[in-house]
């Protein structure tokens, strides 16, 4: 068996080159007709499913300019059919040897995967399709690659083999210009992902909030628990790292005297992937003067489930095989209250070693530089988080989990901080921001000592945050919100890959 899928992948493999080499073939022949295959512009004034929307049978004839690639073909004698598929749609295109002369000769030049322009008169068809009578045509960029469409060969063992290039995501998420020409689904994520971050700037922008911008190469990172990508400038002869997170910066601002500063931006860190994790991402944070914790969860609800009724006209969307409702009220609980209601046990009262105990008897594995903080997280994120499918606020965790939040106002031990889960996976962190530098020091020099211990997604100690503080920062709440994961559940997206226009990837061969 193994054999014979060999030899089919070397005769498949064969038909590809001959392809190659027949479509060099043809340019030739254009170039020599006196054709510029490669043309350098065309006045586009429409669009396919424009064009199919507007169309009226007894209306006086119009005509139309489009240009497109050709996705399908059926070339005969005297009069020809195509389909080309532009930013809205398709369209078929009626193609008369009487009407076009001599380009209709060089029709049988072009191969699906072309661009060409096209001008002409709509109708509709006998069968009843609406289709453009094509006037001119303009060979605006010549295909040298078949685009992968699906082929089946049977073997001598009578074994149907199926080769379809963009069955394996892989090549998709590789090859995402070819992933967009065969499966036009795949535009439209992308177009959502668009429309869901110009309403999330309008939204905030109507707010009075200012975007602004941090440097995305920092001296000192900080902001999230994760570790970073270095590099040097040579200049300075300095150690930079890569923006692990905007907050601090942000915070900064919020000391200097504006009241809102958000920024939408690309974040880094050097850690493993997964459907829910890329090595670089799109976050956004959102820092407000004078307000809390209580405050900033009642602005995300909001917020989120706005955008969502935004984005599909209803609160209640798909998301895998479950229905999501979005529309607020959300589910509130404690994080010791959730891991108690999905575990059984409550850890509420539990110190290093008996948390250790307790997370190994539910059968996680567990570094040995795993502070408190890290152990709870761990019990949370595999047997809790899973679990919450309907949009949910979990709030006040445990202050070794959270070193830049404000203690809790009346539980000891805790600060105010809540997590958005939906459908399994973190959609936003929210504080009620620090802003005692006594007590901030203090919780970076503990950061410091997990660091020692081996932790090296802890905190670093950053100098110059600490000397903005001693001015001193208004009370704040500060809120991130991960862009991709929201669009994930925005578009029903099983894989955080699939909602990255270029994920990141092994190279080639490797």
């Amino acid at each position: 068996m193994a054999d014979n899928q060999q030899q089919e992948k070397k005769l498949y493999q064969q038909e590809v080159n001959e392809l190659l080499k027949r479509r060099r073939e043809e340019l030739e022949h254009l170039k020599q007709s006196g054709v510029d295959p490669y043309g350098y512009e065309y006045d586009v004034t429409d669009y396919s499913a424009s064009i199919k929307n507007e169309f009226e049978d007894d209306a006086p004839p119009k005509r139309y300019r489009v240009a497109g690639r050709v996705m399908s073909m059926r070339k005969m004698g005297k009069a020809s059919f195509m389909h080309i598929q532009d930013q809205e749609g398709r369209i078929q295109l009626y193609l008369r040897k009487d009407a076009l002369n001599e380009t209709y000769d060089r029709i049988k030049l072009l191969d699906i995967g072309d661009i060409i322009g096209v001008e002409g008169e709509v109708f509709r068809t006998k069968m009843g399709e609406i289709s453009i009578k094509a006037e001119s045509v303009e060979v605006l960029a010549k295909s040298l690659r078949p685009l992968p469409v699906v082929k089946e060969r049977t073997t001598e063992d009578g074994t149907v083999v199926r080769y379809d290039p963009f069955s394996d995501k892989e090549l998709r998420y590789r090859q995402r210009y070819v992933d967009m020409i065969v499966n036009p689904d795949v535009r439209e994520v992308f177009k959502k992902r668009a429309q869901l971050i110009k309403f999330i700037r309008d939204y905030l922008d109507d707010q009075g909030y200012l975007e602004v911008e941090t440097p995305a190469l920092q001296p000192v990172y900080g902001g999230a628990a994760a570790r970073p990508f270095v590099t040097h400038h040579n200049a300075l002869n300095l150690k930079l790292y890569l923006r692990i997170a905007d907050e601090l910066y942000l915070k900064r601002l919020i000391v200097g005297g504006f009241d809102g500063v958000y920024e939408i931006a690309k974040d880094f860190r050097n850690e493993g992937m997964d459907r829910n994790h890329n090595p670089e991402f799109t976050m956004l944070e959102l820092y407000v003067a004078y307000k809390d914790y209580k405050w900033m969860m009642d602005f995300v609800e909001r917020m989120t489930a706005d955008l969502v009724h935004h984005i599909h006209s209803t609160f209640t969307i798909s998301i895998g095989e479950h229905t999501v409702d979005f529309k607020p009220p959300w589910k509130r609980l404690t994080m010791f209250d959730a891991i108690q209601e999905y575990t059984g046990i409550d850890i509420s009262e539990l110190d290093e070693a008996a948390l250790r105990k307790a997370a190994q008897e539910l059968g996680l594995e567990l570094e040995p530089s795993a502070g408190s903080g890290k152990i709870i997280d761990e019990i949370f994120s595999e047997l809790v988080e899973p679990k919450l499918i309907q949009p949910t606020i979990i709030m006040d965790y445990p202050v070794s989990m959270s070193p830049l939040a404000k203690p809790h106002r009346s539980k000891p031990g805790l600060v105010e901080r809540f997590e958005v889960i939906v459908n399994g996976q973190e959609l936003c962190n929210a504080f009620s921001e620090l802003n005692d530098p006594v007590e901030q020091r203090a919780r970076f020099e503990e950061q410091m000592k997990l660091r020692e211990r081996g932790d090296d997604e802890a905190h670093v100690l950053d100098e110059d945050y600490l000397r903005a503080l001693e001015y001193g920062m208004p009370p704040a709440a500060g809120l991130g919100i991960g862009i991709d994961r929201l669009t994930m559940v925005i578009t029903n997206q099983e894989s955080i890959r699939d909602v990255l226009l270029f994920p990141q990837m092994r190279p080639e061969g490797k």
